[in-house]
């Protein structure tokens, strides 16, 4: 599974920001950008667009920056322009069809925002600041990169940290508004990202940046996850700024399962997944810890302890362990948070291997009288056969018997475990 990871918490985002990083791990990302300088064809009122990648020093690193020559007129663009220049751009270069939905989900996410701010349709909005060229060579970009790194495949994760949303004001064509804008709080509110304001005065995320970062659709980590790092870059906006880095981070890698088992050994298709929850009680008595037996003897609980200890100022106490499926997890969590009153219970999600057993009903003679036994066998189902691990009567029986026949039960399960040589061996 290949991974990608965006460090944000020093740099927040911008459309030209990610691209200059993703930009970082391609092999020829002079392609890229020769590509995307013949947007210049796609949108009137372009007379000039030249797209480098530089490489930058600051704080002891070498970062990419993306440098951006434009000459342009914007005026009068509508939502509709831009949708039409994205889609023919597509479909004359070699896009897949997940490349070509990403892109306009992203130009989508971004018109839906300025007409839910404005409060018009999104066929009448005027983007303003969005029209410019500036969007198309983002978000195609970002597309392109993606698209040859595979990365609308679903083996491909996305993980990002949170996210500087910075503060203060920004000038607009609508005045002096307050950052983050309008529009790039109204697509945070679709999504899941985590945000925090500061840590200085300036507009960290841009509708762009965060409009295609959306859509990624990342889950949220504080730190890189598990994964074997192929290529890390380094990458800036625009903006410099001398009490904040704005250095963003991307690591790129991938993540293969570890399996320390030999996956042809024949208990490996007994591997199950189960969850173990743990609890430590040292304030109820015996009689609610009866109780709790009780109402915890169902098909969901596939074992239960109890083990007497003593906790924290020398109390005595118990420790609880009750073995379920994973399905069952949260339902029996509440059932021990209210049959003993505990505060937290603890779990965890782990591999058990649980080999075949089937139940044979034996009639056996005893004292010349004869009784029904259910015998267990364990065994492990291999290519040539059964391996037989244990055979056993069931204690239920043996109580039965011993209750009608007036017999010690140890002496039963003598008995009984002597007819074994001639049932089964």
């Amino acid at each position: 599974m290949k991974i990608l990871y965006l460090e944000l918490h020093n740099s927040g985002i911008s459309g030209d920001m990610l691209l200059a990083s993703l930009l970082g791990i391609v092999p020829e990302p002079e392609l890229v950008l020769e590509e995307l300088c013949k947007l210049k064809d796609y949108l009137s009122g372009v007379s000039q667009l030249n797209i480098r990648l530089i490489k930058l020093p600051r704080s002891g690193i070498q970062l990419n920056q993306l440098h951006i020559e434009i000459k342009e007129n914007r005026d009068h663009r509508s939502a509709e322009t831009l949708v039409n220049s994205l889609n023919k751009y597509l479909n004359d270069n070699s896009f897949s069809n997940s490349a070509q939905r990403f892109a306009n989900d992203v130009l989508n996410s971004l018109i839906q925002a300025e007409a839910e701010v404005h409060g018009k349709l999104a066929s009448k909005v005027h983007l303003h600041e969005l029209s410019s060229i500036d969007t198309l060579i983002d978000i195609l970009g970002v597309t392109s990169v993606l698209d040859k790194l595979n990365a609308f495949d679903k083996e491909f994760k996305f993980y990002c940290s949170k996210i500087p949303l910075g503060g203060g004001t920004i000038k607009t064509a609508h005045g002096i508004l307050s950052v983050p804008a309008p529009a790039t709080l109204k697509i945070l509110e679709r999504s899941n990202l985590i945000t925090f304001g500061g840590p200085i005065e300036s507009e960290l995320v841009t509708p762009t940046g965060i409009a295609l970062l959306a859509n990624l659709k990342p889950e949220f980590l504080e730190f890189p996850p598990e994964m074997t790092i192929k290529q890390s870059v380094y990458s800036t906006g625009q903006k410099k700024f001398k009490e904040f880095q704005n250095i963003l981070r991307l690591f790129y890698g991938e993540y293969s399962e570890i399996k320390p088992y030999n996956s042809t050994h024949p208990l490996r298709k007994y591997v199950e997944k189960v969850s173990i929850l743990e609890t430590n009680v040292d304030d109820v008595s015996g009689e609610i810890i009866g109780n709790f037996f009780n109402e915890f003897n169902n098909e969901k609980v596939l074992d239960l302890q109890v083990i007497p200890s003593f906790s924290k100022k020398n109390r005595p106490s118990y420790a609880i362990k009750v073995l379920c499926y994973p399905k069952d997890t949260f339902e029996l969590i509440e059932k021990m948070i209210h049959e003993l009153g505990t505060l937290g219970v603890r779990y965890c999600i782990n591999n058990r291997v649980c080999i075949d057993r089937i139940i044979e009903k034996k009639v056996i003679e005893i004292e010349s009288k004869e009784y029904e036994v259910n015998f267990k066998i364990s065994y492990i189902s291999l290519e040539n056969g059964k391996e037989i691990v244990n055979i056993k009567p069931e204690y239920e029986d043996i109580k039965k018997i011993s209750e009608k026949s007036g017999i010690p039960a140890r002496r039963i399960q003598f008995i009984l475990n002597a007819k074994l040589n001639e049932l089964y061996y």
